[in-house]
């Protein structure tokens, strides 16, 4: 179990640039409108939610918002498909790396906007291409825990 803090919604935090803060915000990508919401785990995040996360143009979109000005320190972008009120699928594209198979602070980005929108319960099960966690959030002013398993993925030794 990792406390991963509270989240933070205040634009020039995030940062995100804006004259009208709101929970969620609209962006036109090529005749098409999506709503974002922006936050900050202490990292910025953008969170899309769409229909099925298979088809979801994730790349495409990713590298328009990593890039938007709005971001001025870029973000990491999660598409995220709300099964029902306690379980999400989830895809992250995470800024200067790419799509990842797992993202902690994306996986508590998401469940933080979803429960923002009305969308989503105090506890969650986050779905993602590389496993699943748990998220809990009870709301502002509360910090974000999440449980899930931990691997061992990699040996190395750095050399000076």
């Amino acid at each position: 179990r990792v406390n991963i803090g509270i989240p933070c919604i205040k634009p020039s935090s995030i940062p995100f640039i804006t004259d009208d803060p709101a929970v969620k915000y609209p962006f036109d990508f090529e005749s098409q409108e999506i709503e974002v919401v922006p936050l900050s785990m202490g990292n910025p995040h953008a969170v899309v939610i769409v229909d099925n996360v298979t088809d979801a143009p994730v790349t495409e979109w990713a590298r328009i918002l990593q890039t938007n000005a709005r971001f001025p320190e870029g973000v990491n972008v999660g598409f995220m498909q709300v099964v029902d009120r306690q379980f999400v699928r989830l895809r992250v594209v995470e800024r200067g790396v790419g799509e990842t198979l797992a993202c902690g602070t994306g996986a508590c980005a998401g469940v933080v906007a979803g429960h923002l929108l009305g969308k989503l319960d105090d506890r969650v099960k986050v779905s993602l291409p590389g496993g699943k966690v748990r998220v809990m959030w009870k709301g502002e002013r509360s910090i974000v825990e999440m449980t899930g398993p931990a691997t061992w993925v990699y040996d190395g030794e750095l050399s000076t």
